[in-house]
């Protein structure tokens, strides 16, 4: 989060929505991420999701820690030090998302809204990370959060990312299964393989 900041190549959505937020405040950058974390717990009530560990430690520790990493990290000029941070910054958000909610401590109030979605509407979680991510930019680009190439690269990948470090960092669990949300995933999949292939046959056997 900070070290995208810190590129000024642009914001993710979610932080150009807290960008937006903070230029309406008094309140630093770090000070709207906790609050706004803690008020996307409510949309957890529908959803019937259970904060963890994890979810707990979203909301408390991250806005904390990227107001002093915003504080003791200096401003970058040079365009061939800011590209690869931007570009390393990314990566490193969707490797943290599959790390943290792999470890099933519970996900962070956004991650828990995406993976909270997944599960009620049984959509992936590619699609379910992307439709947030752009709904959220565009009320933050309204409110004057900044937008550059940025937050395009982000809102485009961190869906694919998310899914693929799921999988990458999935553990068993006692039993042997998979998390939920990477189960289901690679369920709805495999019904997609199965359907391609029935039509497939179908098609020869005509032919």
């Amino acid at each position: 989060m900070a070290l995208q900041l810190r590129a000024g190549l642009g914001l993710d959505p979610w932080d150009v929505f807290h960008q937006g937020v903070a230029g309406h405040t008094s309140l630093s950058f770090g000070t709207v991420t906790i609050v706004v974390g803690a008020a996307v717990l409510l949309l957890w009530i529908p959803l019937r999701q259970r904060p963890g560990l994890g979810t707990v430690s979203n909301v408390a520790v991250i806005g904390v820690v990227v107001d002093i990493t915003l504080w003791l990290m200096p401003d970058l000029h040079a365009l061939a030090l800011r590209i690869p941070l931007l570009v390393f910054s990314v990566i490193l958000n969707g490797a943290a998302t599959g790390l943290y909610i792999s470890a099933h401590f519970g996900p962070g109030p956004r991650d828990g809204l995406m993976t909270g979605l997944h599960r009620r509407t049984g959509r992936s979680v590619r699609l379910m990370r992307t439709t947030i991510e752009v709904t959220v930019l565009a009320v933050g680009f309204a409110l004057g959060g900044s937008v550059g190439v940025g937050t395009v690269l982000y809102a485009l990948t961190i869906g694919p990312l998310a899914q693929y470090f799921l999988r990458f960092f999935a553990l068993p669990s006692p039993a042997g299964e998979h998390s939920p949300v990477v189960a289901q995933s690679k369920a709805q999949e495999t019904q997609k393989t199965t359907k391609t292939q029935t039509t497939r046959t179908a098609i020869h056997d005509r032919i």
